[in-house]
């Protein structure tokens, strides 16, 4: 271990239906195809692993009318890993795409901001807009673990592990927060929701699902500022992630630890 990550993006699913205009308050003056990606994304460094977000499973799937093309866990076998085996998870927030499955990780400690299970079992959860992007049985199991000891909860920016800091972004769940890590290129950031494509925060237009807007659109500017160059700030649902870096297992497993010699992420198409 030399105090650097590796970073790996790990898609289990994907929805093709989307349009332009349904990823942006506002609509979209182009009618395009916006394919969005599911991904969970794993930390390497050594003997050390950290996955960050759990994904969601079948039964999830099912309720939403969502098909996922693996189970999140199965797809950290390319990596040599086992669901078992991993002793640190960072949920980055507590929506239905990003925490689900926590039993498949009988050996993890979770890692949260206080501010997000606050958000998930209080009074907000009574407004249907606000709970719809939630399951109840996500949110229970995680309230299970915080009960037997294995949740570690985090009020604003905490360190992780040395080279893996967590941020509290807020804007699109109340306690989102975005992942930080060092890597041989630099500081990388894991934005996860704080901009689901790329479009969303280099042209500062948010994608529809918000809890404060104010949050959402101060952290366009603090998910840049945490990463060394504009090629390592990793959007949490954009195609175009799997076209920027090298791919590494079967088309859905991709390094993001090398920084795209030429980021121009807005004029490629998102198609694919």
């Amino acid at each position: 271990m030399d105090g650097t990550w590796e970073v790996y993006a790990l898609k289990y699913g994907e929805v093709t239906t989307r349009r332009r205009a349904d990823s942006f308050i506002g609509g979209d003056a182009h009618d395009g195809p916006m394919p969005l990606d599911f991904f969970t994304w794993v930390l390497r460094s050594g003997d050390r692993a950290i996955l960050v977000d759990t994904g969601f499973e079948e039964d999830e799937a099912a309720r939403r009318g969502r098909a996922i093309q693996r189970a999140p866990h199965e797809a950290l076998a390319p990596l040599g890993l086992a669901p078992e085996s991993i002793e640190t998870v960072i949920v980055t927030h507590l929506h239905y795409d990003h925490a689900g499955g926590l039993h498949r990780y009988p050996a993890a400690t979770f890692h949260l901001q206080a501010a997000e299970m606050a958000f998930a079992t209080g009074p907000c959860m009574c407004h249907a807009h606000l709970r719809h992007t939630f399951s109840v049985e996500q949110v229970c199991e995680m309230v299970r673990h915080v009960f037997s000891g294995r949740v570690i909860f985090h009020d604003g920016d905490a360190e992780v592990a040395p080279g893996v800091t967590v941020h509290r972004i807020g804007g699109h769940s109340k306690g989102l927060m975005a992942v930080r890590v060092r890597t041989r290129e630099g500081w990388l950031c894991l934005a996860s929701d704080a901009s689901h494509y790329y479009a969303n925060y280099l042209e500062g237009r948010p994608f529809p699902i918000v809890a404060d807007m104010e949050e959402t659109l101060a952290g366009y500017g603090r998910i840049q500022a945490l990463a060394s160059q504009p090629g390592l700030v990793i959007p949490g649902h954009d195609p175009l992630v799997r076209r920027l870096f090298p791919e590494i297992a079967g088309g859905f497993v991709h390094r993001l630890d090398v920084a795209p010699r030429d980021f121009d992420p807005l004029a490629m198409s998102p198609e694919g």
